[in-house]
Order: structure tokens, then sequence, then C-alpha cells
């Protein structure tokens, strides 16, 4: 993966004009016929992006996705498009929970994001590791966290469930239940409670990021990359970002 050095230099790259940053989201949003589905992400039209407007994209492909109108993709010239090559716009990390593929409800295609997938959305070592890469040395922009509505590692942690090696993986998200203010029941069989627990723990996990990985940290504060945090309702279909 390279020195810390390397990665700096690899992420030290200038915007390039409004010409190539419009295309870049063009690219990033959209791959309809099999000719839009050729305009993968490329390094430039990646670079050209800011986080926010990452954000705002793949916040419109969550909307296509609720409304029913997500865009026609060819996977298959997706996949021999990025095969030699890939330049992801984001790195996230999520449940999982088999109802919350970021691809599917954000509307994004092969090669658009980089994915870290554990029960609870939690980080340790080696997510942390992974999302350093993504960000350092391949050049992703966007450090999303994405906790969900019900989720059962959630309410595993509130109810104290031991099991295994999933025992040691709810104690990192028992800390969320001491931080959450909340009126009511406070068990797992609440889901107001395990939703607001949930956003806690989206949170702290945001928080963690931050305090644990110098590299995230430090690319955050130049503002080569953001780290935020989201909530994916199972219901609705819709996420809201929480910070």
């Amino acid at each position: 993966m390279g020195s810390h050095g390397d990665c700096c230099k690899v992420n030290r790259r200038n915007f390039l004009g409004a010409s190539t940053a419009a295309a870049s989201l063009a690219a990033f949003a959209t791959a309809g016929s099999v000719t839009e589905a050729r305009a993968q992400l490329t390094q430039e039209r990646r670079d050209a992006m800011t986080p926010d407007e990452i954000i705002s994209r793949m916040l419109a492909g969550n909307e296509r996705f609720v409304s029913g109108e997500r865009k026609p993709r060819d996977f298959l010239v997706e996949q021999e498009e990025t095969a030699s090559g890939q330049f992801p716009a984001a790195v996230a990390l999520s449940c999982i929970d088999s109802r919350a593929p970021v691809e599917v409800i954000c509307d994004l295609g092969i090669g658009d994001t980089f994915n870290a997938r554990v029960a609870g959305n939690i980080s340790n070592d080696d997510i942390l590791g992974s999302m350093e890469f993504a960000c350092a040395v391949a050049g992703a922009k966007l450090a999303v966290v994405m906790g969900h509505t019900a989720c059962g590692a959630v309410r595993g942690a509130i109810d104290n469930v031991e099991l295994g090696h999933l025992t040691g993986l709810l104690a990192q998200i028992r800390p969320a239940i001491g931080e959450t203010d909340f009126d009511g029941d406070k068990t797992g069989s609440n889901p107001a409670y395990v939703d607001a627990v949930a956003r806690t723990n989206v949170l702290l996990t945001v928080k963690n990021i931050r305090e644990e990985s110098s590299i995230l940290r430090e690319l955050e504060e130049k503002g080569e990359i953001k780290i935020v945090g989201s909530m994916y309702d199972l219901k609705t279909g819709r996420i809201t970002m929480l910070n």
C-alpha cells in the first residue's frame, strides 16, 4: 500500500476546471445507456469533485432509488471498464445488514465506492487500515459511516447478547448506550430506543475514526476528505446525513 509519505503524495492533486468537474459529476451520478456506462470514474474526474459534491451525488442517487427511477446500468460494461483500474470517490463503512447495500440504495455503479461492512458499522484497526488505504492511497474523498434503523447488532448490544466472537463485537457498540439521551423504555424491544442508540453509535464511530487514525484526521483537516455519519431508514428507503 506504500508508505505514509507515498500516501500523502498520491492524494495531493490540484482540482481541475469546472468543465471537468461537471463531467465527473455526470459520470458518478449517471450510467444509463451503454455509452453513458462507459463514462466510468477516472482519476481526473474523481479528483475534480469535492467531498460535498460527492455527498450530494450519493443523496441524489438515494432519491432516485426511493422514487423507483434508478438509472439502468450495464454492469458487464462497468466491469470491463474498471478492470484495469479503480478510482472510487468514497469509502462507506456500513452494517452487514442485507437490506442496506450502499451501491443499491445510492444508485451507484461498479467502481464508484469502496465498501467496508461489519455488524453495527463499528471501526477497528483493520477497518481503519482499509479506510486509510481508500483515502490516502487510492484517493477517495469521502469517508461515510452509515448506520440503519432496526439494527440487530445494536439491539443485541442493548440486550447484552453473548455468542462466540459476536460478544466482543457487541461490546464495541455498548458505549453508545450510555451516550444516548432517551426518555422511555430502554430495551431492545423498543424500536425508537434501538434507533436512537444506532444514531449515537454512528456518531461515536465517526469520532473514533478521527481520534484513532491520524492519517484520516490530517486529510480532513487539510480539506482533502470529509468524514461524515448517516442513517438509513429501512422503512422509507431514505438516507439522512448526521453531520
